[in-house]
């Protein structure tokens, strides 16, 4: 499928998330309080974005995160709409806007805090990851000791 396609895939709110740099009402979005172990990938592009390993209640009402599952799969942009002066985040691969990144996350995992749209990703539950064709990240949640399959 390619962009066009996958782009025409997306719900309203995935699309002005995503393509307009949108943002969803906070509390009251798919991931923000979500406590399953997985990886979060673009809505638009399948990448890998984040990991359920990095992830913390900020107490903001989105899906907040310490750092990208890689360096690579994020790119930053400042932002001044809606009068603010804002660092965006944006996916690599696909373009699309995720959220911003503030210098206010736990100082003893960096002291960042992405602060990502629901709309813009998808979650793969770690039972999952094989079977979606995530299998390079499965052992992120193999704990120290514990056999793989």
């Amino acid at each position: 499928m390619d962009k066009s396609e996958r782009l025409k895939a997306l719900s309203p709110l995935q699309y002005q998330v995503t393509q307009l740099n949108g943002t969803e009402p906070p509390f009251r979005n798919e991931y923000w309080d979500n406590r399953r172990e997985g990886i979060y990938v673009d809505i638009v592009s399948g990448e890998p974005l984040f990991s359920s390993r990095d992830q913390f209640d900020a107490g903001c009402g989105w899906p907040s995160f310490t750092k990208p599952l890689t360096p690579e799969a994020v790119y930053e942009r400042w932002d001044f709409s809606h009068g603010m002066s804002r660092i965006e985040v944006r996916s690599r691969g696909a373009d699309s806007h995720l959220g911003h990144v503030f210098p206010d996350g736990p100082k003893e995992a960096g002291g960042l805090r992405y602060c990502i749209n629901s709309a813009a990703l998808r979650f793969i539950p770690k039972e999952r990851l094989a079977e979606e064709g995530y299998e390079a990240y499965v052992s992120l949640f193999v704990d120290p000791g514990e056999p793989t399959l």
